[in-house]
């Protein structure tokens, strides 16, 4: 393991990186909610972003996947409350009204400055509130604390941290912040996730690296199957280190990509862990497979299937349910070499049922992450996928959202 941990740590732990946020009115009030955040980089950065795959998209991802042509980019400023999706011609004004509000209050163009927004879809962005609340936001080292809340919607909590590794005797630093707890599914779903680094990193690596990273850790989550308009996962790297410009063939490429994996990941598993209602985090891991793409696969289907979600949440130990889950998967699958654990209790074995004590498999389930192996026995390709349960609580919260 080349990376540690930074002890709370956050988008604003790389040297050079400044946050802020404020309440704006964009969300009902709350006491110390806030709706409005920036992030600056007191130097240029490279930079790479990763986006929804929905067909409809908000103003702040067309704009922010246009700004992107260039690499380049100093500061992201986002937004809770509205999503600025699916409002017409306004959508894209005000986007970049907004960025140009940005760029005068930190003194650069307005083609440095990504736009991100979060929250419900179909309502103008309130402009005269923006404006006010940009006027307020006041940017500091250890801001990135207060713009992890500002993008919140229906997350209980917010969702950061910082990580160190040393590439080339220079210590970098990777910093994230993301939101997100319901309408998550593979292929990005209603999330945010920022990054900065002050590694100094080749374009063209950055933007491999980080797609690597998505593929890995918000592509393996779901919560209920939605994926929605606005999510991009965002990464900044100012160079401040002072390292060799990394490249993929570089010395410590490879401390880097895994250190922005791990970063990434932490980050996804938090966000299933927050998911709307949830009480319990389900881990996947498939082991065995013919392809990465099969045990990909595989794994996203059992972590999504609401049967086995709500099998989790009643601690039923119902293995049909994940066995169910693989035919449908599109992986690979010869049901006479399968092997299934739940929490380590072996309930399949080369296709057979394997007798086992209800009641400790039920007492098995009672914990906060309930894990589920699968081995194909086919090949060498392994995934991970993360998931929660599905409560009461998430039918009462999504049942009210706009009401």
């Amino acid at each position: 393991m080349a990376w540690k941990v930074v002890p709370n740590g956050t988008i604003t732990t790389p040297r050079g990186f400044l946050a802020g946020a404020t309440y704006a009115g964009l969300k009902t009030y709350g006491e110390e909610k806030l709706d409005l955040g920036i992030l600056f980089s007191e130097a240029t950065c490279r930079a790479a972003g990763v986006f929804t795959t929905n067909k409809i998209v908000a103003a702040p991802v067309v704009l922010t996947r246009e700004r992107l042509r260039d690499k380049r980019a100093r500061a992201i400023v986002a937004n809770g409350g509205c999503a600025n999706a699916c409002v017409g011609p306004q959508g894209m004004i005000d986007a970049r009204n907004t960025s140009e509000l940005t760029a005068k209050k930190l003194e650069i163009a307005p083609e440095e400055v990504l736009v991100a927004s979060t929250g419900i879809i179909g309502v103008e962005l309130p402009m005269g509130l923006i404006r006010a609340g940009l006027s307020r936001i006041a940017l500091s080292t250890d801001g990135g604390h207060a713009l992890a809340r500002a993008i919140m919607t229906t997350d209980t909590r917010p969702k950061e941290v910082a990580l160190s590794v040393e590439v080339g005797g220079k210590e970098i630093t990777i910093g994230g912040i993301a939101k997100g707890a319901g309408m998550i599914h593979p292929n990005m779903a209603t999330m945010l996730c920022f990054l900065a680094t002050d590694g100094k990193v080749e374009p063209n690596f950055l933007d491999k690296a980080l797609r690597e990273a998505v593929d890995a850790s918000f592509n393996m989550i779901t919560v209920d199957g939605d994926t929605s308009t606005n999510d991009m996962v965002l990464i900044l790297a100012n160079g401040l280190a002072g390292n060799r410009p990394l490249k993929e063939d570089s010395p410590g490429a490879g401390a880097f990509r895994d250190s922005l994996k791990e970063v990434c990941t932490q980050l996804a598993r938090e966000i299933v862990r927050d998911g709307e209602g949830a009480t319990k985090l389900i881990e996947v891991v498939v082991e065995g497979a013919l392809t990465l793409s099969d045990a990909r696969a595989a794994a996203r289907t059992v972590a999504g299937s609401t049967l086995l979600k709500t099998a989790v949440h009643g601690n039923d130990p119902n293995w049909g349910r994940v066995i169910a889950a693989l035919g449908r998967s599109g992986a690979q699958i010869d049901d006479s070499k399968l092997v299934v654990h739940i929490n380590e209790i072996c309930v399949m074995d080369g296709g057979v049922p394997i007798p086992f004590y209800k009641d400790a498999a039920v007492a098995a389930m009672n914990r906060p992450e309930v894990s589920i192996g699968i081995r194909l026995n086919l090949g060498n390709a392994r995934a991970t996928a993360w998931g929660c349960d599905l409560t009461e609580k998430y039918v009462q919260i999504n049942s009210q959202y706009t009401t």
